[in-house]
């Protein structure tokens, strides 16, 4: 079934990027529809990442700190208020080829004038039962964003490249004791980031070992480590766990449409939200891999409206 009416915009995704885009797209009266992604979902949920975050303490304007969900509704309720609408389903197809652009929900097809992409990355994780309980309750991906919590307290990171070594020195401003496991017997990292970690008094090296099981009852209390060479199991009693072992960008849509780095994060034009598609824009960790903040994602989301009203006035 296709929908006649042609939009001026449609934004792709809802996290702090896409809810950003849609509040200043409806202030210039673009009418912007949203489709959100579906709750069930892990890599693209309405709200994105802070759907699973508990409280964040650094998105200004929230001095006393917000709950994520909480933070994502008051993003929402301000892109309803000035005309913004919502879908909130999963984008299954696109087709951006020719305008008007197409994009898919299911078999329902809408057509735009113009797209703002915006859905986000998710953090790989390990794969245990449990981590979603613990998601929030001692279990983070992100350093910067909930290191602080962790004052005083021992913690682990997950992880031996660059990244796991730039969140275990990060961590160290507030942890006593910062135990990084690393499944082999060498560091991915650079060499000036491994002599950064070694030099560091507070941070220790389990080889060969993975973490196989998280403990506790509503907050994380230990990980259960298995040895990757002699299969012995041990526990670690922590209070944190950071796992850095990477992130994937939600961008399995928009293979062969939009231009993408090795890593599948879309290209964009150098200060600028411009794909290599005109009309077409991305915002947020979609094709940030350098920030991945929520107020960096807010930026670019405004960055996205603002170069697609733009665009589409120079069209008229």
């Amino acid at each position: 079934m296709s929908k006649e009416k042609i939009h001026e915009v449609i934004i792709i995704g809802s996290g702090p990027a896409g809810l950003t885009a849609a509040i200043y797209a409806a202030r210039a009266n673009l009418a912007p529809l949203v489709i959100e992604g579906e709750p069930s979902s892990t890599s693209d949920q309405p709200g994105g990442q802070l759907m699973l975050t508990t409280e964040v303490e650094n998105y200004p304007g929230f001095p006393e700190g917000v709950m994520g969900p909480e933070l994502m509704l008051k993003f929402r309720e301000q892109a309803a208020r000035f005309n913004a609408t919502f879908i909130t389903e999963k984008v299954t197809k696109v087709d951006f080829s020719q305008r008007p652009f197409k994009v898919w929900v299911r078999d329902e097809l809408h057509l735009a004038k113009s797209v703002i992409v915006s859905t986000g990355a998710q953090s790989l994780m390990l794969g245990l039962d449990n981590e979603k309980k613990f998601y929030g309750h001692g279990l983070s991906s992100c350093a910067t964003c909930d290191g602080f919590f962790f004052k005083g307290q021992e913690i682990v990171v997950v992880g031996g490249g660059d990244s796991a070594i730039e969140e275990a020195s990060f961590l160290t401003k507030f942890a006593t004791k910062v135990t990084l496991v690393v499944r082999r017997d060498v560091l991915r990292a650079s060499k000036i980031m491994q002599a950064r970690a070694k030099n560091n008094p507070k941070i220790h090296f389990k080889w060969n070992s993975q973490v196989t099981e998280l403990f506790g009852d509503t907050k994380l209390t230990g990980v259960g480590l298995t040895d990757s060479v002699t299969g012995e199991k041990s526990r670690l009693d922590v209070t944190g766990l950071f796992v850095a072992i990477g992130h994937r960008p939600n961008t399995d849509l928009f293979k062969g449409v939009l231009d993408m780095e090795d890593n599948g994060y879309l290209k964009t034009r150098p200060g600028s939200s411009y794909t290599n598609i005109a009309g077409v824009f991305a915002c947020g960790d979609v094709q940030d891999h350098t920030y991945r903040q929520a107020i960096t994602a807010a930026g670019s989301g405004c960055m996205a409206a603002i170069d697609c009203e733009r665009w589409l006035e120079s069209q008229h």
